[in-house]
């Protein structure tokens, strides 16, 4: 059986193969999902993305499967268990970020919005169509990007700069950067 053409970016790596076939670029509108696509692209800063794949499962256990209704209450307890935690990133710094980002989540709850209507109002609620024909095309922010990141950081959220929220855009769907030749970029149009 002749292997699908993909994207460059996963390699020959099972897992991240398997990431890109059915995850990346998937839209995405579950809240808490999305929150926890966030941090984990937030733990990822400086770091390959591959890293947080392998420790996605660990993430999960120790957040407690990322809803930030419990992440909101975390104090310096919960910090230094996470810290002693080496299944995960042990950043102080994105650890106390996600524990922050979480309650800036709340807010957006209690102001009667979802966080998926909010996310995804910087683009318009609908997934913006690219059309790369090589990786090297794709940017690393955008203007949509550079807006949800400025908005994030001014309720509070932490580590989602221009960068990551691009990442975490692509991600969850909000554009499609599958380059053309990859299978999946005709799938998600």
């Amino acid at each position: 059986m002749t292997e699908p053409v993909r994207c460059s970016w996963p390699a020959k790596d099972p897992l991240y193969i398997d990431y890109h076939d059915r995850e990346w670029g998937v839209p995405e509108r579950d809240d808490r999902a999305l929150y926890e696509k966030l941090m984990l692209d937030g733990f990822q800063a400086g770091l390959a993305w591959i890293t947080i794949l392998r420790k996605r499962e660990n993430f999960r256990t120790a957040f407690e499967g990322f809803h930030p209704e419990n992440i909101a209450r975390y104090g310096e307890q919960d910090v230094l268990r996470l810290l002693g935690d080496a299944g995960i990133i042990r950043h102080r710094g994105k650890i106390e970020g996600a524990i922050a980002s979480a309650r800036a989540y709340l807010d957006i709850r209690e102001q009667g919005t979802s966080f998926s209507d909010y996310l995804w109002q910087f683009t318009g609620g609908e997934t913006i169509q690219n059309r790369w024909k090589g990786i090297k095309q794709l940017p690393t922010e955008t203007a949509e990007s550079r807006a949800m990141a400025k908005d994030l950081k001014q309720r509070g959220f932490k580590f989602c700069g221009p960068t990551i929220c691009y990442a975490f855009m692509q991600a969850v769907g909000m554009v499609n950067d599958h380059t053309v030749e990859c299978y999946r970029h005709k799938e998600l149009s």
